[in-house]
């Protein structure tokens, strides 16, 4: 599979995406830089974590207006995979991409620790290799993780399936103490109606490897090659 994996001004966990889906996982990775105005042959894009543009502004503010952004909403629209990692969650709803925002944490806090995921919906392409009673443990590194979205919006995820990640306690229950940054329902990461398109806030990438504590990050990515291994790519201008 060709990966394209976006950089923009302030991205920093953009090469951990590219070793891991390189070098952990065996496929074809480019790095295209903000400027870039085509995908080329990619046939999955990943939005990396980061402090784009150092968040003027608010999260993902201006790295929507980037020109690779343009070239990602028609990849998106023609139904290829897109997902976007903390930062790059953000910058996919400033894009439109995905409903709702990412605001500031509740506690006000920056939030660097490991936490617990379940899955919410195998039915998608960036969980269907996930056991629904496995959790997750991924890292988050967040000053602006905290979902928000209007009681239209929230209704219209839960009844569409979109909820792909609530955040848990260890024994897979939705409290307020597991809610690292207040998000509401607890969201951790979405998907958009055509279910195409993703976000989370947790890092898969750097849980794909033993030395880093832990693989439950190569469930999300490998749901997304078994998926794409599955239907004729999606080739970008």
């Amino acid at each position: 599979m060709n990966f394209a994996v976006l950089q923009f001004p302030g991205s920093n966990c953009d090469q951990d995406v590219v070793h891991v889906l390189r070098n952990v996982l065996g496929h074809t990775v480019e790095l295209l830089w903000h400027k870039e105005s085509s995908l080329g042959a990619a046939d999955a894009v990943i939005v990396p974590g980061g402090f784009s543009y150092g968040d003027y502004l608010r999260t993902g503010a201006i790295a929507r207006f980037s020109p690779v952004m343009e070239a990602v909403q028609g990849f998106a629209a023609d139904g290829g995979l897109v997902l976007g990692i903390c930062n790059g969650f953000q910058i996919l709803c400033e894009a439109g991409l995905l409903p709702g925002a990412l605001i500031r944490n509740r506690s006000l806090q920056f939030r660097c620790e490991h936490i617990l995921l379940k899955t919410a919906t195998p039915n998608s392409p960036f969980t269907n290799q996930i056991p629904l009673d496995k959790l997750l443990r991924l890292p988050i590194a967040h000053g602006e993780g905290c979902y928000f979205a209007d009681v239209e919006t929230l209704a219209s995820l839960r009844a569409n399936d979109q909820i792909l990640w609530r955040y848990v306690d260890a024994r897979g229950d939705v409290t307020e103490v597991a809610n690292p940054n207040g998000s509401l329902d607890s969201i951790a990461g979405i998907c958009n109606e055509k279910r195409n398109v993703a976000g989370l806030m947790p890092h898969p990438e750097r849980a794909s490897e033993p030395i880093l504590g832990g693989t439950d990050g190569r469930l999300v990515l490998e749901s997304m090659i078994h998926a794409l291994a599955g239907k004729p790519a999606v080739r970008a201008a």
